[in-house]
């Protein structure tokens, strides 16, 4: 059928919406009228060329709710009418990985940014309009398209009296900031974390920590703004420097230094790492969530720090999350006034917008925006 979507057409590049063409589902798939998107970093990230990609043009988008209206055989139970979030990170169910309870793991992530399916680097769902030209997907979803086809192992039912246009966010951004201080940094009661960067996903890793029941949570950024919202979501101070964090951290903790530190910058470099580290106490942890160029090699730190002082630096990918547990989990607390999803929205956009979109979000001026479609 045809649809109209977001396209990166070279890298750097930037967003642009086309007519497209899309295929029904096959075995294994569905076909999802898009409701809502979020409007993450890493879409971004693959406009610049910090994140490279196997196939051009290519059709962005990773964070997104709508409702299922085909479904293919074997689709693990999804039928029409279904509401769904897709995770950006499928989850086949009996890998190494799936089997232990680690999804984000998933060995079919392996292939998520060549654009095509899963295990044929030909086969692709999506084609441009005039031409067909074959187009590359974001993950295997693109959910910057009105109507997209997918795998059902990326898509999670989810009931239908949640808001899908607040629900889409826990398919990347909360799941992600959530998770690297639940999971990740192992944020306990009575702890001082450091957040560094407020943006769609540090944001979460405040909300986070807040629920693990961190005493100190120390927001980093530049921004008033985004120093506003995060201690409107959770945190007990905000701070524009990591160097004001770190004095603030050893006033809280007789100078040990905070007991973790999670790194949720836009674009990360070394140097973020190296001093989320040197802000740590003894056997502290620092989490690196965010992405910067994915080619970049080395950190500032010194060895003994790690080995004589037995701090960790801990990665994390999507939070460390299983998302068919934890995409429901999360929207169960959206449910009990517990997670806020709605605060995260600070501005919806057309999808002929997205340039505007980012546009803000390098502005400074959103924690997140989220594309809406008509339906």
């Amino acid at each position: 059928m045809q649809t109209r979507g977001a396209v990166i057409r070279q890298a750097p590049g930037k967003f642009e919406v086309v007519d497209l063409e899309v295929d029904d589902p096959r075995e294994g798939e569905i076909q999802v009228q898009m409701v809502a998107s979020g409007m993450c970093h890493s879409d971004d990230h693959v406009a610049t060329g910090d994140i490279p990609v196997g196939k051009y043009p290519f059709a962005g988008g990773h964070e997104g709710a709508g409702i299922v209206t085909k479904a293919g055989y074997n689709t693990k139970g999804l039928k029409e009418g279904d509401h769904v979030v897709f995770s950006f990170l499928p989850s086949c169910g009996h890998c190494r990985w799936c089997a232990s309870g680690q999804q984000n793991l998933c060995d079919l992530g392996a292939t998520l940014l060549t654009g095509s399916r899963w295990g044929d680097p030909e086969d692709f769902r999506i084609h441009l309009a005039d031409g067909g030209a074959p187009v590359g997907q974001m993950c295997g979803i693109s959910t910057f398209l009105q109507v997209t086809t997918a795998s059902a192992d990326s898509a999670v039912k989810v009931p239908d009296d949640i808001p899908l246009d607040k629900a889409c966010l826990v398919g990347c951004g909360v799941g992600t900031g959530w998770g690297s201080a639940v999971n990740s940094a192992e944020v306990r009661p009575g702890h001082t974390t450091i957040v560094m960067g407020i943006g769609g996903i540090g944001i979460n890793a405040v909300q986070g920590a807040a629920h693990a029941g961190a005493s100190n949570i120390i927001a980093v950024d530049p921004v008033a703004f985004k120093r506003e919202k995060a201690q409107e979501l959770g945190a007990t101070h905000a701070v524009e420097s990591m160097e004001e964090a770190t004095e603030l951290a050893k006033q809280f903790t007789n100078g040990q230094g905070a007991d973790s530190a999670i790194v949720t910058v836009g674009v990360v470099k070394g140097e973020h790492v190296g001093q989320a580290m040197a802000s740590i106490r003894k056997a502290g942890t620092v989490v690196v969530t965010g992405l910067g160029d994915i080619t970049e090699v080395g950190v500032p730190i010194a060895l003994s720090d790690l080995t004589l002082m037995q701090k960790r630096l801990q990665g994390a990918l999507f939070g460390h999350s299983n998302p068919n547990w934890d995409i429901l989990r999360q929207l169960q607390l959206y449910r009990e006034g517990v997670l806020k999803l709605d605060e995260l929205v600070t501005k919806t956009y057309s999808l002929d917008e997205i340039g505007q979109g980012y546009q803000d979000m390098h502005d400074g001026k959103n924690i997140r925006g989220v594309i809406k479609y008509d339906s």
